[in-house]
């Protein structure tokens, strides 16, 4: 019986569960944090934004392109994906389902490599990070026999 993998995650935790087969439940692998992304966005960044100098302007401050809030989320997918990566490469996994809100999931998706993005047999855009292990079961068993 091929191994499914169920990432429950959002920008700043993640559960990583498995489930061997039919009536062999949820069994937490790892759990993941990312405290950065719960911090302000003012404390992502330097006291002041960095200074760029045109000749023709004189100077004056540049503000940073991606918010720093969204970089640390981008960051934590990242961390998520390569996760997801090494499973599928090393034989660990067959299947992944992943759980997560919708802004998340599609840095998740946007992270993934090709051969692991087709392990993706269903996503749910909704944030579960905090449901107990039985109510994540109720809410996945229409993908999986738990």
């Amino acid at each position: 019986m091929t191994t499914t993998w169920i990432l429950v995650a959002n920008a700043s935790q993640a559960k990583l569960y498995a489930n061997t087969g039919p009536k062999k439940g949820l069994q937490l692998i790892k759990e993941l944090m990312h405290p950065e992304s719960r911090e302000k966005a003012s404390g992502l960044v330097s006291d002041r934004p960095g200074q760029m100098h045109s000749p023709s302007t004189g100077q004056r401050a540049s503000q940073p392109k991606t918010n720093p809030k969204t970089n640390e989320a981008r960051l934590f997918a990242q961390e998520l994906a390569r996760e997801l990566n090494h499973g599928r490469s090393s034989g660990q996994v067959g299947r992944l389902i992943l759980v997560a809100p919708p802004a998340f999931m599609g840095l998740l998706n946007e992270k993934l490599d090709g051969p692991t993005a087709h392990l993706v047999s269903d996503r749910f855009e909704k944030d579960y990070t905090k449901a107990a292990e039985k109510e994540l079961a109720g809410h996945l068993e229409s993908c999986i026999f738990l």
